[in-house]
């Protein structure tokens, strides 16, 4: 092997750990030239060890019964009277739930479960600890996070990663919005644990594992709150859609490639105004440049709400306000919707056509 020479070796050791280290020089000792990434390493494993003590106190074991027998997961305060996030794989169709706080246990019951979001709601009726909500939006490629989580049957355990990517789909399966995908390694058990930023606020739940659990996706935090909100407003998630189909158009336009094509019937957009050929800009709050980016818009359209979609037509921008439906497959539609399960997509998505 070939020996490294005393600036190549810290110029290698500059990118070990992501930090800078000042290179080795004739005059530099041997020693001080690794000092910085040891000391790198110990800053991470130090802050790690403080978040994990500080809100580890708020995460909780889950344990539930199902068709298949017992089982268990991980879930989280999110305020001081046991209210709990989880994934909907733990609490959402489990039977005798309980939950292992400060060392006893405690029954805990299903507020709501949402199968679109992958998310559950349980509640313990007991005074506790809560984590800190954050924004998702913060999180960049390689931000550093964290979870904490009980793997299979072993204590609470902290984890440490990073941010490797926001996919909207895995394996050519769209999720119904974007999900994070994070380097951090997941057992059974860890379902529903939050992911944490730095600041020890919650950034996401984690809902799936991938590569044998070597990864993870994670709902985004926000997300998982436009679910909350609307239990909080209606009892229920209301999942909610205005009834056009996007494609791709030939050009940008206004920075947009997502081309209105049809107007479904009996929809909130039918006679709003929207016509096929219109180029959609935006929806809500969230801006639109090509057809996909309608997943996460219409996953944050709430039933019953006004939307403002912004449109082009020709020169003229143009802005419509539209009270959003239930989605004829949500729980808050009547029981006469006829839809196919194809169509009962919030957001159905194939080669050509987008509908949000």
């Amino acid at each position: 092997m070939r020996q490294l020479s005393g600036s190549s070796l810290a110029l290698a050791l500059a990118f070990f750990g992501g930090v800078a280290v000042a290179r080795a020089d004739e005059t530099t000792p041997p020693s001080a030239a690794v000092q910085a990434p040891e000391s790198s390493t110990a800053s991470i494993s130090r802050e790690v060890k403080e978040i994990f003590e500080k809100s580890g106190k708020a995460v909780v074991k889950i344990r539930g019964t199902d068709e298949h027998g017992d089982l268990s997961g991980t879930g989280f305060f999110i305020d001081p009277a046991g209210t709990i996030y989880t994934a909907y794989s733990v609490g959402g169709d489990t039977d005798n739930l309980t939950v292992e706080f400060d060392g006893k246990t405690y029954p805990a019951r299903l507020m709501m479960a949402d199968l679109r979001s992958g998310i559950a709601i349980l509640k313990a009726d007991i005074a506790t600890p809560a984590l800190p909500i954050g924004k998702s939006e913060t999180m960049e490629v390689a931000t550093p996070v964290m979870a904490i989580g009980y793997p299979l049957d072993l204590p609470s355990t902290p984890s440490f990663g990073m941010v490797a990517g926001f996919d909207r789909k895995f394996l050519d399966r769209y999720f119904s919005t974007t999900h994070v995908r994070v380097n951090l390694p997941t057992q059974r058990g860890e379902a529903g644990s939050p992911l944490l930023n730095f600041k020890g606020e919650v950034v996401g739940i984690l809902v799936a594992q991938i590569e044998n659990g070597s990864a993870c996706y994670a709902l985004p935090i926000d997300a998982a709150e436009k679910i909350r909100n609307d239990f909080i407003r209606f009892g229920e998630a209301r999942h909610g859609w205005v009834g056009t189909t996007v494609a791709q158009s030939e050009k940008p336009i206004e920075g947009s490639t997502a081309l209105v094509t049809e107007i479904m019937k009996d929809t909130p957009a039918y006679g709003s105004g929207i016509k096929p050929g219109d180029i959609l800009l935006q929806i809500g709050k969230t801006k639109v440049r090509q057809p996909e980016d309608i997943i996460d818009a219409s996953f944050f359209i709430t039933a019953g709400d006004t939307v403002p979609i912004v449109v082009v037509r020709g020169t003229e921008k143009m802005t419509f306000e539209i009270k959003s439906d239930c989605h004829p497959l949500s729980p808050c539609a009547p029981k006469a919707a006829t839809l196919t399960p194809a169509q009962g997509i919030p957001l159905q998505i194939d080669a050509t056509r987008r509908t949000p």
